[in-house]
């Protein structure tokens, strides 16, 4: 096999739900770990926002809503990327 057939070798997505067994049900339950790890993950995140603004606000002009608006744009495409991505595997795991 050659180096670039090694590299982009995938399964197709029916193999995929065999080797999984084709589950679909997930446990639906959040534990304090978990529950924690978003709580944090939210504070950094909201941390990051607001200090770049305080930045900006100091160092730089009027151009940075365009930058923020450009991010927006940048992230709301890989989010809905990532979403067509899991609806064309229904298989947990």
């Amino acid at each position: 096999m050659r180096w670039s057939q090694a590299l982009t070798r995938h399964k197709s997505i029916a193999q995929l739900q065999q080797d999984a067994g084709a589950r679909r049900d997930l446990r639906r339950v959040l534990g304090i770990w978990q529950l924690t790890a978003i709580g944090i993950g939210g504070i950094i995140g909201v941390g990051i926002f607001v200090l770049a603004g305080q930045q900006a606000a100091v160092n730089a002009g009027p151009a940075v809503f365009i930058s923020f608006l450009i991010a927006g744009v940048a992230s709301a495409a890989a989010a809905l990327c990532y979403a067509e991505f899991a609806g064309l595997i229904p298989v947990t795991g």
